[in-house]
């Protein structure tokens, strides 16, 4: 490649052997898609399921992440094909929608692609194939509907619920204390659920970690933490039944917003603006003694002297306090937020049980804690770990968590894991195959193939015999007419997921099929590739 210039001074970029480079069109472009889209459902197979092994990335800045989240892998990766950065924003898509499956949805993306290239080196027309896709994934869709069951829980029944996120949880790395993280993602999400509405707002749950101590210490606060100490070490570290002043305005005298200049000559002159700044500080401090505060939390900085005088008034403070932390105390603790003194009033007032400031460890690590406050309805689930890499794999681990039950309370059916819902529907699409005449009913057979890739992918990470055990399984569902039998990765000795516990949303999975089933389609109806060069 080299750089010329025109008679205008205008540069162009010469290609060496343009002549000999062709564009891709046509079947060529379509086998090219397919094997790009491949290619990452590939990377992603080894990591489906609870046997799944892990990637490493690093990042350009030296950055590692040990991660089997399929969101996380593709997010993190430097994908450059526009096929492929297709299967990273379908991975994204279940990841936003649903917020588990992510990994499934690729794997079965890359499925229906293997399918698809077979059935066009057979000549069927890949428009054919596309629309027989879309009729095989209605199928599978409305079968789901057929075998999902009903999933009845309360607060006071919150085993069902627990039950399915120790299914979403048996895949990571933090599977061996599932139980514990999956009963702590289940209180926070009916903490802050409105069951009536069937509605979860995800934004009340603060998830913090910090690094010391191990897995099994991570727990749920029914309140704020906040990554902050007092702002002097003699204040009082634990304050009961506080009554908080939430600040956005700084504790100092108003700045002027042009540009000023003071001349001080004397010292009667210096002593008089002392007195009117030490003035400013009083009734700040004083203005909020009156209205009943006893815990001031501000966004801001300020000095030393506002902080000498704020421990000599006898009233803690926080300070540098970011603003997202402020709402969530806002709505714990039922203040609101003040953005001047001047409007501070009783009835603007936080109020909490508990507020108490603990000490982390050796390396003198302080966090605050605010508690029993007057809105339960803001939680913070508390990670501890041995390192950073632990904490960030147990966040996305328990954000896959709590968008399961938040799922399960907006639609309360489950299917069965394990690979048993696919193994189902790839029976019920095989078997409506024969009704459709055209050439589609070749596209709806390749479909039911495609869905066996799943239980197949589970067998084979678990070391068991990927066709011997599907198999099996398969001829189990249709002699028994039982949608329950899935692959036994565990190795617990039954294939009936419903003895097994293992769970998986109705509307998570249907969303996996129609997902997958759309980009496959996108990808296929793609005949010719154009760069900018070709212009």
């Amino acid at each position: 490649m080299a750089l010329a210039f025109d008679e205008y001074g205008r540069p162009f970029i010469i290609l060496k052997e343009q002549e000999q480079k062709t564009r891709l069109s046509g079947l060529e472009a379509q086998k090219a898609n397919i094997s790009a889209g491949r290619a990452v459902s590939r990377i992603l197979r080894t990591s489906l399921g609870p046997k799944g092994m892990d990637k490493m990335l690093q990042s350009p800045d030296g950055d590692v992440t040990i991660t089997n989240d399929g969101a996380t892998i593709l997010e993190q990766m430097d994908v450059d094909n526009q096929i492929a950065k297709l299967m990273v924003e379908l991975s994204r898509s279940q990841d936003y929608e649903i917020g588990d499956g992510t990994t499934g949805v690729v794997v079965m993306a890359g499925a229906l692609l293997e399918q698809a290239e077979r059935l066009l080196e057979r000549g069927i027309h890949p428009i054919r194939i596309a629309e027989g896709y879309e009729m095989a994934s209605r199928i599978a869709v409305e079968h789901l509907e057929c075998i999902a069951q009903k999933f009845d829980f309360g607060p006071t029944n919150i085993e069902p619920l627990v039950q399915t996120c120790m299914t979403t949880l048996s895949s990571k790395i933090v599977s061996r204390c599932k139980r514990a993280l999956a009963e702590i993602s289940v209180k926070a999400v009916l903490s802050v659920a409105d069951l009536e509405r069937k509605d979860v707002n995800l934004d009340l749950i603060k998830v913090e970690g910090k690094v010391g101590g191990k897995l099994e210490d991570t727990e749920l606060i029914y309140g704020i933490t906040v990554d902050k100490d007092m702002s002097h070490p003699q204040m009082p570290k634990q304050i009961e039944d506080a009554k908080i002043a939430i600040l956005t305005c700084p504790f100092e005298p108003p700045k002027p917003k042009t540009k000023h200049k003071v001349d001080i000559d004397t010292v009667e002159k210096f002593q008089t603006l002392r007195q009117q700044e030490q003035k400013y500080f009083d009734d700040m401090v004083q203005k909020c003694k009156e209205v009943g505060a006893t815990l001031v939390i501000c966004q801001w900085g300020f000095d030393d002297e506002a902080n000498h005088l704020l421990m000599h008034q006898n009233l803690p403070a926080v300070r540098w306090v970011g603003g997202v932390e402020l709402e969530l105390i806002a709505i714990a603790t039922g203040g609101r937020i003040v953005p001047r003194f001047q409007e501070l009033t009783p009835e603007k007032l936080g109020r909490a049980g508990l507020v108490r400031e603990r000490s982390f460890g050796t390396t003198k690590d302080k966090m605050l804690y605010i508690e029993h406050c007057a809105n339960s309805r803001a939680v913070t689930i508390f990670i501890r770990g041995g390192n950073k890499m632990m904490i960030e794999e147990t966040k996305r681990s328990i954000h896959d968590a709590l968008c399961v039950a938040r799922n399960l309370i907006r639609n309360n059916f489950i299917v069965y894991g394990g690979g048993a819902a696919e193994i189902s529907c790839s029976i019920a699409v095989e078997a409506a195959a024969d009704k459709y005449p055209g050439v589609e009913q070749y596209a709806i057979r390749a479909f039911a193939d495609a869905l066996d890739a799943v239980p197949m992918a589970l067998a084979e990470n678990s070391g068991l015999q990927p066709i011997e055990t599907l198999s099996a399984v398969k001829s189990q569902q249709i002699k028994e007419n039982n949608p329950h039998f899935g692959i036994d990765c565990n190795d617990v000795g039954t294939n009936d997921m419903c003895e097994q516990n293992v769970f998986e949303t109705l509307i998570g999975k249907q969303q996996q099929i129609l997902l997958a089933t759309q980009v496959v389609k996108m990808i296929l109806k793609i005949d010719d590739v154009i760069s900018p060069s070709d212009y």
